[in-house]
């Protein structure tokens, strides 16, 4: 899940896609457009979030390091992410997706991060996501999810330690549809991010640790449906309100000249937000968390550059227990 499963079916299509959901011994039909607490939803970490979270935190002169493009310089990075899982938490209770088997979600993303300074850099992504189902009559969806940019300031530096401030923003680029999940490309919600990281590298090893903690603010999004089911209650309305979040990440690593090597644990948590009914589907405004720990690697050695990220999540709460990895080629541009 972080990071991971999402659609792009137009919306009439959808509203006649019936389809029969099997827990174990219990069977429940349902039409996506009409029963929002009962369309198939599993969030794949974070798209979202994490998603801010799976393809955005796998590059260098990203929102979670202390790395800089110079003024005047632009590096460009085309991303291929692939994240899957067939066991989900249902609240706290580990179980296996009977119904859809392995959920798998697969994006490409183009990822400018722009020198405005030398202490300021301005990063940009455009993901095109699809997701598929090794079982069941889930159709998989695919279309260009959430356009986001970040704002990194280096605030504070002093031998070797260094403290930056981060602001971010997203917003879903078409109009595809949240609640059909695990399918969905996406959570629909606009989103502002504020984070502050802290930053020390040995100056002769490269040897550094970096710590940041976020708070993510979402809007709320509008299903097909004239009312759906959360917090024990029924509302009226087609008007979600999607739990806000935050996240906080450690990382240890090795950056040199050429090449750069790390290991991280990262934890999602929504603030709010309710559990996955027993026997039931998940829906947006579920209290979701998890803890990821994984591997980034990038060499570089001159304009041109690979980079790959692999993460696991090893604990959560309301989502999906998923695989990640990442591969990704750079072009460093110099306009001076």
């Amino acid at each position: 899940m972080l990071l991971a499963g999402q659609i792009n079916q137009s919306l009439n299509s959808t509203a006649q896609t019936c389809f029969s959901v099997r827990f174990k011994n219990v069977t429940l039909t349902s039409t996506p457009d009409r029963n929002g607490p009962f369309s198939i939803m599993k969030h794949s970490f974070i798209i979202a979030s994490l998603l801010l979270v799976s393809s955005v935190s796998a590059l260098a002169q990203m929102p979670n390091d202390a790395i800089y493009m110079p003024k005047k310089t632009i590096c460009v990075a085309g991303i291929y992410g692939h994240s899957n899982w067939n066991w989900y938490w249902e609240n706290t209770l580990k179980r296996e997706n009977y119904n859809i088997g392995t959920q798998t979600t697969q994006s490409l993303s183009i990822m400018p991060a722009i020198g405005l300074s030398n202490r300021v850099n301005l990063i940009l992504n455009l993901p095109y996501v699809w997701t598929s189902t090794s079982k069941g009559n889930l159709m998989g969806q695919e279309g260009f999810q959430d356009i986001s940019g970040w704002l990194k300031v280096n605030v504070f530096e002093y031998k070797g330690f260094s403290v930056h401030g981060i602001a971010g923003v997203s917003t879903p680029l078409t109009n595809y549809v949240p609640s059909f999940m695990p399918m969905s490309i996406g959570m629909g919600a606009r989103s502002v991010m504020g984070r502050v990281l802290l930053n020390y590298k040995h100056p002769k090893t490269g040897l550094y640790l970096t710590a940041h903690g976020s708070y993510i603010r979402r809007s709320t999004i509008r299903i097909d449906a004239d009312a759906y089911q959360a917090d024990g209650r029924v509302y009226n309305s087609n008007e979600v309100a999607v739990p806000n979040a935050t996240d906080v990440a450690a990382r240890v690593g090795i950056l040199r000249q050429k090449f750069q090597t790390e290991v991280f644990v990262e934890q999602f948590d929504c603030t709010s937000g309710d559990n996955i009914r027993r026997n039931d589907m998940p829906f947006p405004t579920n209290n979701m968390r998890a803890t990821t720990v994984g591997w980034y690697g990038k060499y570089q050695p001159r304009n041109i550059g690979v980079n790959a990220r692999a993460g696991h999540v090893t604990n959560g709460l309301n989502m999906g227990q998923s695989t990640s990895f990442m591969l990704g080629v750079l072009y460093q541009i110099n306009f001076k």
